[in-house]
């Protein structure tokens, strides 16, 4: 059984623009915690932007350094919004298992066709071919698969969703 520090992380999971990072920080001043976006700690650990990382290494390559750098994150009391990817690695997600409650942003693949422009620029891992839809349906499963958690985002605004997200913590122990 993990002691209570270990698990006082709250790990945010989701497709790209799913709002990991902007409703992360809010949900971290909310908690009293802090807050780690895992995509750049990539870029302050490699000195390279995503895009970059990923034109030199291609998609493998950059999975690989993306789960080694999720794999290694050791914090506490933090609100973690690693890249929508990283549940293609099995030792971040086991990490992030052991470490914190993992939370699944659910939101719809119309809603994100909206939100996302140019997947590339913003560093989306996206093999060549592939649409927002189909990265939609093959990540889908391993979000769901990995969360212990999942709140929708229909219909609902930062405030909304940190008190939807606060009150399922509390209702389940684990703030």
């Amino acid at each position: 059984m993990q002691t209570p520090e270990k698990k006082s992380n709250l790990i945010l999971i989701g497709m790209p623009a799913s709002g990991k990072s902007t409703l992360g920080v809010v949900l971290a001043k909310a908690l009293g915690y802090d807050f780690l976006d895992t995509d750049l700690l990539i870029q302050n650990t490699t000195g390279k932007r995503l895009e970059a990382l990923m034109d030199e290494h291609g998609i493998d390559g950059f999975l690989e350094l993306e789960e080694k750098i999720n794999a290694g994150v050791a914090c506490h009391h933090t609100v973690i919004a690693p890249g929508g990817s990283v549940i293609y690695g099995p030792k971040a997600m086991e990490h992030f298992k052991e470490i914190g409650t993992i939370l699944y942003l659910k939101v719809s693949l119309e809603d994100l066709t909206g939100r996302l422009s140019n997947m590339k620029a913003r560093g989306v891992a996206l093999r060549d071919g592939m649409t927002l839809e189909d990265l939609y349906r093959e990540r889908t499963p391993l979000y769901e698969r990995y969360a212990d958690l999942t709140v929708s985002e229909e219909d609902r605004s930062i405030g909304d969703m940190v008190e939807a997200i606060t009150a399922m913590l509390r209702e389940q122990g684990r703030i």
